[in-house]
Parts: C-alpha cells; sequence; structure tokens
C-alpha cells in the first residue's frame, strides 16, 4: 500500500495553501529541493503511468526558455509567483495561471494536450483508463524530477473526495511522451516548461498549487450538449468551483462533506470552527458575499443561457465515443503530416511545429458509429405549429433572498429517477449559490445533486 504523501521536510509542517518566506526557500538551494523531491517520490513505483527511476537529472533543473521568461516579465507576473493549473478534456488543452503583480491569477499560456485517454467522466476504478476530473493539490513531493515520460508530477488521485465515493486508482500524472493510459500526456518540451513553471513557484514560496481537471470548458453551451451523460450530476458541482475561480480570479479553497465537493466555506460569524469530513454531514457554512455575490451572476446568466438552448433542443452529444480519448487537433495534423505524409494538414500543424511526437505515438481511434449512435440521440428543435409547452423548459430558480443565508443541510437524501433532459441549472436544488450571501442552501447534498455514483 502506497503510504500518503507528505511535504519535504524543507518546505516545512503542513501543506496549505499560503506560501512560504521566499527568501527562506531561496536559501534551501535547487539541489536541496531535488533532494528532498526524490526522497518522497521514490515510493512512485509500477502503477498508473508511471514506471519511473527517480533519479534527478539535468531536465529538471533546466531554466525557463527566454520567451516564456520574456511573457511572464510582460504580464507583469513575478517569476516565482503561484502558479494554478486547468485541463479540459474535450478541448484537449492544458493552460497555466500564473498570479500577476496586483495578487490575482492571469493567464500565462495555454499548451494543447498531446494524448489523453478514456471518456469524457471521472476516473471511477483502477484500470478504467479515464483521466481524473475534479480539484487535486501538487506539492513538492508529488513532482517526479526523473521520468521515463521525461518529467511528470503526481495529480494526487485519489484525493479526499475519489476516497469518500471509493473511486480506486493511482499514480496518475501530467507527463511527457504524448502517451496515455489514465493521465495527461504532453510532448517532452511543454512538460519541461510546465514542471519548471511548477519548480519556480515552489522556490518562490508555493506550498502546493492547484490542478482543476475538467470535461470540457464549464460553459452553458457545453453543459446543453452534455446534458444526457451519466456524469451530469457530477459535472454541475465541479462547475461551481470552475465559476468560483472564474469570476475571482483567486484559487477557490476545496472542502468535502457528504461526499461532495464545497468551495470557498467560511465558518459563519461568532461559530464554533468548523470542520469538513469527506463522508460526514456537512456543517453549517458561509460563502462571503463577496465571491457569492459574483457567482451568482453567472449562474444566472449561465441558467438563462442553458434554459434557451435547452428549449431549442440542441442536439446532446455521445457519451462514449469508442475513441480512446483525445488528442489536440492540432497534434492530430502533426501526425497526418510528420508520420502519414499528408501535405495538407501541415497548416494546421503549426501551432505545435517546435514541438516533437515520439515515433510509437498513437492517436485516439476512429469513433465508432455504433456506439456513438446507440448512446447520443439529438433531441428534436420543437416545430413551429406545435410550440414547445412551457412545462418542458427548466423552471426558473426561486428569487433567494438578499439576507445572508445560512442552512443546515438536513434533509435525507432523496432517489431521483434518472431523467432523459436533467434541469440544470433552474431547478431550486441544483445546488449552485442562491444569493449574494449564500451558504448551505437547504436539503442535504444527495438532493441537491442527485446520482452522482
Amino acid at each position: 500500500m502506497q503510504p500518503p504523501l507528505t511535504p519535504p521536510p524543507a518546505f516545512g509542517g503542513t501543506v496549505g495553501r499560503g506560501r512560504l518566506g521566499s527568501g527562506a526557500l531561496r536559501r534551501l538551494g535547487l539541489g536541496r529541493y531535488l533532494v528532498a523531491t526524490v526522497a518522497v517520490a521514490g515510493a512512485l513505483a509500477l502503477a498508473g503511468c508511471n514506471t519511473d527511476d527517480v533519479s534527478p537529472n539535468a531536465r529538471a533543473l533546466k531554466p525557463l526558455p527566454a520567451a516564456l521568461v520574456a511573457e511572464i516579465e510582460a504580464k507583469s507576473m513575478p517569476r516565482e509567483s503561484p502558479i494554478l493549473v486547468r485541463i479540459f478534456k474535450e478541448e484537449s488543452e492544458l493552460e497555466v495561471w500564473k498570479q500577476d503583480a496586483t495578487g490575482k491569477f492571469a493567464l500565462l499560456k495555454t499548451y494543447p494536450v498531446c494524448r489523453w485517454s478514456g471518456e469524457l467522466g471521472p476516473k471511477i476504478k483502477e484500470g478504467d483508463r479515464q483521466a481524473p476530473e475534479g480539484f487535486y493539490t501538487i506539492t513538492p513531493g508529488q513532482m517526479n524530477p526523473q521520468s521515463n515520460y521525461y518529467l511528470a508530477f503526481n495529480l494526487g488521485f485519489p484525493n479526499a473526495y475519489d476516497k469518500a465515493n471509493d473511486r480506486t486508482g493511482a499514480f496518475l500524472m501530467v507527463h511527457g511522451d504524448c502517451s496515455s493510459a489514465g493521465c495527461y500526456a504532453m510532448t517532452d518540451e511543454q512538460i519541461q516548461e510546465i514542471y519548471a513553471l511548477g519548480r519556480d513557484s515552489f522556490m518562490g514560496g508555493q506550498r502546493s498549487f492547484q490542478v482543476q481537471a475538467y470535461p470540457f470548458r464549464m460553459t452553458a453551451l457545453n453543459m446543453a450538449k452534455h446534458r444526457n451523460n451519466p456524469s451530469f450530476a457530477f459535472w454541475r458541482m465541479i462547475k461551481e468551483g470552475s465559476d468560483h475561480f472564474e469570476v475571482t480570479k483567486a484559487e477557490p479553497h476545496v472542502d468535502v462533506c457528504e461526499k461532495h465537493y464545497v468551495f470557498d466555506a467560511r465558518t459563519p460569524p461568532n461559530a464554533t470552527p468548523i470542520a469538513f469530513k469527506p463522508r460526514e454531514k456537512c456543517p453549517v457554512y458561509e460563502i462571503p458575499p463577496e465571491i457569492a455575490g459574483p457567482v451568482k451572476v453567472k449562474h444566472d446568466r449561465d441558467e438563462r443561457e442553458f434554459a434557451e438552448f435547452a428549449k431549442r433542443g440542441i442536439a446532446t452529444a455521445a457519451v462514449r465515443t469508442g475513441t480512446d480519448g483525445g488528442m489536440h487537433p492540432a497534434f492530430l495534423a502533426k501526425v497526418r503530416y510528420e508520420q502519414e505524409g499528408d501535405r495538407d494538414a501541415r497548416a494546421a500543424a503549426a501551432p505545435v511545429s517546435n514541438t516533437t511526437l515520439p515515433p510509437n505515438v498513437s492517436p485516439p481511434h476512429a469513433p465508432d458509429p455504433e456506439t456513438t449512435s446507440a448512446v447520443a440521440t439529438a433531441p428534436s428543435a420543437p416545430s413551429p405549429a406545435k410550440p414547445k409547452p412551457a412545462a418542458s423548459a427548466p423552471k426558473p430558480m426561486p428569487k433567494p433572498s438578499q439576507q445572508a443565508q445560512v442552512a443546515q443541510a438536513t434533509q435525507p437524501a432523496q432517489p431521483s429517477a434518472p431523467a432523459t433532459t436533467p434541469a440544470w441549472p433552474g431547478e431550486s436544488n441544483s445546488g449552485l449559490i442562491a444569493g449574494a450571501a449564500a451558504v448551505v442552501p437547504a436539503g442535504s447534498f444527495e438532493g441537491r445533486w442527485g446520482g452522482l455514483k
């Protein structure tokens, strides 16, 4: 059994969201950082995507390329400021965000993802080839300076949410070599930069950085396209965390209770400090109004757009495609141009012309027509002669009180039958923020989300 990963002693104490003194960390030196990392990473062996020798080498010490340093400076980002990573499966993109001089996160660079495996949806069990979705914390001990996949960092699956929901698997990485079995695979040149950005943020005092892994960009249109997917309830839950980040440009604080994610929860005024336990009932908590207010504005806008898309009968996407994951279109074009001799693909491959594909790269399979046709049926648009009844559209969310709300989630779970078109986010039990200073909406988390497993 793999022992739990802990931060190297040199970085001090419990891993948190804050930063250590940068001067103290710099005095440790990059060599000590790598030695401490290897001491922890030495436990990572022969599981998931990882079959690695973790001796340090020059790859982990390589500085950022001059062009990226210039971009960091142009965006007023301190060289060693904290980072945050966002991954979008369907678009096959990985974003690195970095704190600028104002203390807010700003997008530094978007990397095309070379390969990910499985289908859209979270990882459930060992061997299902699914790449994780959710919120993960990367500490120095999860950085692998000499991976057999060039460089890598461990996502930390299963996290507290995954464990509470009895999900299995281990050693799922972001790494190089463009080969995936449950991981997010980049090219060697890409992971070199991403690894160095993480390394430099640790040297600047960041104790850990957050990875947010999503099935797709969490827009109302994409939610509507995937409204028939069995993972829909899970996705609308993690969309709440995405909304928190997008409106605040700050790393959302993540907790887990009642087997669900909770974002930016705080102890109510004059209350005993609260503690979250992943499998137990959620304590009473509040979300600061400066976060809840903007999140509600975004939620209301997305609600209106989703309702309009659903009313128009926008086609739904396949639940299963049979392709075994995805690859960014630029890399697909690069494969066609370099390995299949398709000259027409050269222009489409231009965005990744400065990266190298391994000779054994395996692009996704062609979609299986029998699989996709069996699981994805586009609903018909309403006929002008027979307008769609108003009752078939998602119901509007009741107007919330403008007062701060504090409610204990005490109602028993109510099983719900699967719906062909889940009513997101118009139903009042959607689980999203319901007021400008909203906290925990009434009703159990099972009642709010329903059917997550």
